[in-house]
């Protein structure tokens, strides 16, 4: 399953209000971590698949929700609980590094 893409208009209905925890991909389609970040991503989306939503916003096209989080570097993940951010990571730090992030939400 591909991440959902978001933006800026959709962020509070898709993330802030989703009843299940959200993981965020902020990220750019120049961004070659965040090319690297992809297909990890993807795996994880099916591993979480109902217990989590994953979904990635380019900070190019929607730099309200990015400045408004202080994404300043990509890739930064975010992950949100209940509509509040509960943990982040930013670049690219590998498989292990996002289900850390992940399992802060799990719990």
């Amino acid at each position: 399953m591909a991440l959902i893409k978001i933006t800026d208009s959709s962020f509070d209905q898709d993330v802030l209000k989703s009843t299940l925890p959200v993981l965020v991909d902020f990220y750019a389609d120049w961004c070659g971590p965040c090319k690297m970040a992809e297909p990890i991503l993807d795996e994880l989306s099916e591993i979480y698949k109902g217990k989590l939503n994953l979904v990635k916003i380019n900070v190019d096209e929607n730099q309200a929700t990015s400045g408004k989080y202080g994404v300043m570097s990509i890739p930064t993940t975010i992950l949100f609980k209940d509509g509040i951010e509960i943990g982040r990571q930013v670049g690219f730090g590998g498989k292990l590094a996002f289900e850390d992030l992940i399992k802060k939400g799990m719990g």
